[in-house]
Formats: C-alpha cells, sequence, structure tokens
C-alpha cells in the first residue's frame, strides 16, 4: 500500500479490510439521509468540498471519498469495474458505521457507478441525482462511443507513463479545473500530480465499457425512485446526447432536469453554479 504513511489533512482513512480508503464527512452527525457523492474519472473527494459545504450549511450531512487508488486511498484489486467499486463503497459505508438512508449524488462518469451501486441497494437507497453525468446507455450512440473508446485510448497510455513524473507539471495548470479554494483546491492539485492517481483513474476508465453493461444489465432505475438530472449548460452536447443525459429523470414519476446557463463540465462543482446542484438534491429528499 503506497499511502499507508500518508495522513490527509482534510477528511480520515477508514480500513475496509486490509486496505484503506480516504472519506471526507460534513454535516451534522445526526442528520439522515446521508448523502454519498461519487466524483467522476480522474476525480477525488477534493471535487465535492463546496457541494459539501453548501449542504452543512444547510443542515445536511455528506460523504466524498477516493475511490481505490485515486487520491490518498489505498489501490484495490483489478479490474476496477462498477462492480468492484461499487462492493468498495458498501463495505466502506458499514466499516465507518453509516447504516441508514442514502441519497447518491453522481458526477460524470459517477453516474455509471451508481447505476450499478443503486441497483445492488435498492431498498436503502431513497433518491438519486445525476450531476452532468453518463449513464450505460450512453455507450449506445455511435458518437458517444467514438468518443469514449478515443478517451480510454488516451488514458491507457496514461496509465502506462504515469510513473515517469509527467503528470505533476501538468497538474499545476489544469489541476483544478472546479474553482476550488484553500486547502480543497491544493489538495486537488497535489491528488492530480500523483502517478498513483493517474494510473489508477485509468484503470476505471479502461473498464468503462464492462461497467455500461453492468449498468444496462442492472436496468433502470425504478419509476419511483425520484431522480434529479443537473447537468451544464454550457457543454456543447449533440441533442441525442442530451436526450440519454435527462432519460433518467423523465422516466421517473418524481423525476427533475435542470439545464445551468453558463457552467461548464467542471464548474458546476464549483462556487458559482454549485447551488443548482443543492436544489436537486433538496427536490429527492421531498420526493423520497
Amino acid at each position: 500500500m503506497a499511502k499507508a504513511g500518508f495522513h490527509p489533512t482534510r477528511g480520515e482513512l477508514i480500513d475496509i479490510g486490509g486496505r484503506r480508503l480516504r472519506v471526507v464527512r460534513a454535516g451534522p452527525e445526526s442528520a439522515t439521509p446521508l448523502i454519498v457523492l461519487e466524483c467522476g474519472a480522474f476525480g477525488c473527494a477534493a471535487d465535492w468540498a463546496v457541494v459539501q459545504q453548501r449542504l452543512a450549511d444547510k443542515g445536511l450531512r455528506s460523504l466524498a471519498y477516493d475511490r481505490a487508488g485515486l487520491g490518498y486511498s489505498d489501490p484495490g484489486p483489478k479490474p476496477r469495474d462498477g462492480r468492484a467499486i461499487a462492493g468498495d463503497l458498501e463495505t466502506l459505508l458499514t466499516h465507518a458505521g453509516e447504516t441508514g438512508a442514502l441519497i447518491l449524488v453522481g458526477h460524470s462518469m459517477g453516474g455509471l457507478l451508481l447505476r450499478v451501486f443503486v441497483g445492488r441497494n435498492h431498498e436503502r437507497v431513497t433518491g438519486v441525482v445525476l450531476v452532468d453525468a453518463v449513464t450505460p446507455e450512453t455507450i449506445e450512440s455511435p458518437m458517444a462511443a467514438r468518443a469514449i473508446n478515443g478517451f480510454r485510448r488516451a488514458m491507457k497510455l496514461v496509465g502506462r507513463w504515469s510513473g515517469i513524473g509527467f503528470m505533476k507539471p501538468f497538474a499545476l495548470v489544469v489541476g483544478d479545473k472546479i474553482g476550488l479554494e484553500g486547502e480543497a483546491s491544493t489538495e486537488k492539485r497535489r491528488i492530480y500530480g500523483l502517478a498513483s492517481h493517474a494510473h489508477w483513474s485509468a484503470e476505471e476508465v479502461l473498464h468503462w465499457p464492462a461497467t455500461s453493461a453492468q449498468g444496462r444489465e442492472i436496468g433502470h432505475y425504478h419509476p419511483d425512485m425520484p431522480v434529479a438530472v443537473v447537468n451544464a449548460g454550457g457543454t456543447r452536447l449533440p441533442a441525442r446526447l442530451k436526450v440519454i443525459q435527462a432519460a433518467p429523470a423523465h422516466a421517473s414519476a418524481r423525476g427533475y432536469v435542470a439545464d445551468i446557463a453558463g457552467a461548464n463540465h467542471s464548474t458546476l462543482l464549483g462556487k458559482r453554479f454549485a447551488d443548482p446542484i443543492i436544489v436537486g438534491i433538496e427536490h429527492v429528499m421531498a420526493k423520497g
């Protein structure tokens, strides 16, 4: 475990059975349900710092974490697909003493992971919020499939060459495109430059098709499940992909869709545009 001696300044390291995952919790300990925040590809718990603060200000409790191998978490066994990641999150919640109701919030590739986790834990999930997220059905679009495969090829090279240290100078420039502040921004840039973070992020992306297939095998969210979709209006996507993004909310009897003008895929999580995510969370809480 390469990071066994490191203690992050934000959050805690929780042993899940011989390896540790880094967790950041915020908000009153007694508040329910717990809002679990799943980052996208190459992401980490720091991505959610603004959202977590705003949830805490409203008296809501949240948990963000670094998936195995990402950020300050120890690596996990391969393959790093949706089932492995869902299993880790289940074990993490148990070891963290979080046994109650959950709301799941996923950004970007986190949308794939939510489908698998919710399908395995539907009895305790009271709502889902998808933040400019992809779904398992996205890969069925030929245009999206080409883009995903191109991303996978790039990530294969990143994973192969991450050990030579090229991510560190790159991280100084683009390590924080969200617009975080203080320790969260420092942490985001530091993590983005870690060779281990690049390697294990690439492993997740390489299994995008497998995770998509696992999500489609599980099937769509139950129509009674409250689902909010909060998308970046400033991101140009073909109309067909916009339809796929919004489909989970439209299929829900308690759905909600918002396109946030001016926000892009990253800044949607930042200070200027985070409030609509809170509104989406409040929607599924009210409807759950």
